[in-house]
């Protein structure tokens, strides 16, 4: 028995219904490829403008990270190498043989390692007579310089060391002190000196002592101020600081001004007594050697380059 062939109107309503859903899913698709179209075109272009932000998020992230190490880099310096900066003191006098001194003088300043067993500092500090035209003027007539005694305090040392001539510049406010005793500065750390070219506009930080004693005296604890108030002048004074462990070199910053030739000019503060102190960078190199400063004009601190130190650095490492 033949089984009942399907209604012709079945299977032809069977082939429409597949035809229908084929056209739903290309047009679902079609609609689907437009859409994807109109949803990542935008990000196609604007993809130089991503570029653009990206670039600067990057560049405001350095500024940012760069701003947090220039503010950071006054403690780095200074506990770093706060060691290593000491104080120098010491008397000279000026006269004719055989006759009582025309002049007898103190000393004040600041000097940094750059050696073994050497001390960077400036002339007027290694030799006081340079620079001052009373004793030049006698000088020229005939009178001796003598340093009667020049010492060295460094932070955390009970005693002075003595120092004796190294080298000087013969035309620079720069000289190289050599240390006597080389294993008193043992385990003291040789400040880096910058191999860069040091450019206007960079940060500063200058470390040393401005005021000598007084200065130091002037941070001390009260009981310790007022008993040293008046002797701020007297090598005793600075002996008791460092007893104490009160021989503490300030610091502060600026930015570089300008360079011209092996004379640095930046607007971080000093006075008589920071004289020789270092002056570093934002990478916590030396770049210079702190020499002096224009009264009333709070952007006029001088140095002088690292450069014009390094052939002082060698002629005296030579005379060891």
């Amino acid at each position: 028995m033949s089984e009942p062939e399907p209604p012709q109107g079945s299977s032809e309503a069977g082939e429409n219904w597949q035809q229908m859903v084929q056209a739903v899913l290309g047009i679902a698709l079609l609609i689907g490829a437009v859409a994807m179209f109109h949803y990542y075109a935008p990000a196609t272009v604007q993809t130089p403008q991503a570029d653009d932000l990206q670039k600067q998020v990057r560049a405001l992230s350095q500024q940012v990270a760069q701003l947090e190490k220039d503010q950071a880099m006054p403690a780095l310096v200074l506990s770093r190498y706060r060691n290593s900066i000491g104080y120098i003191y010491g008397i000279y006098q000026v006269g004719f043989a055989n006759h009582p001194a025309a002049i007898r003088s103190r000393v004040s300043g600041t000097g940094f390692l750059v050696g073994d067993g050497l001390l960077a500092t400036n002339r007027h500090v290694a030799e006081p007579w340079y620079g001052d035209a009373e004793a030049e003027d006698l000088m020229h007539r005939g009178a001796s310089a003598v340093l009667e005694s020049l010492v060295v305090f460094f932070p955390g040392s009970m005693s002075p060391v003595s120092l004796t001539p190294g080298s000087v510049s013969p035309t620079g406010d720069l000289a190289v002190l050599r240390i006597e005793d080389k294993n008193s500065v043992r385990g003291l750390a040789v400040l880096p000196l910058a191999k860069g070219i040091a450019l206007p506009g960079e940060l500063v930080t200058v470390i040393g002592y401005p005021m000598g004693i007084a200065g130091m005296v002037a941070k001390s604890p009260t009981g310790i101020y007022q008993r040293l108030a008046y002797r701020h002048n007297d090598i005793t004074a600075a002996s008791e600081l460092a007893a104490l462990s009160l021989i503490r070199p300030s610091t502060t910053c600026g930015h570089l001004g300008d360079v011209v030739g092996e004379k640095l000019i930046y607007d971080a503060p000093t006075a008589h007594g920071g004289s020789g102190g270092p002056v570093f960078n934002s990478n916590a190199e030396v770049i210079g050697v702190n020499s002096a400063y224009i009264d009333g004009f709070s952007g006029g601190s001088l140095g002088f380059s690292i450069d014009a130190l390094r052939p002082l650095i060698a002629e005296a490492e030579k005379k060891h």
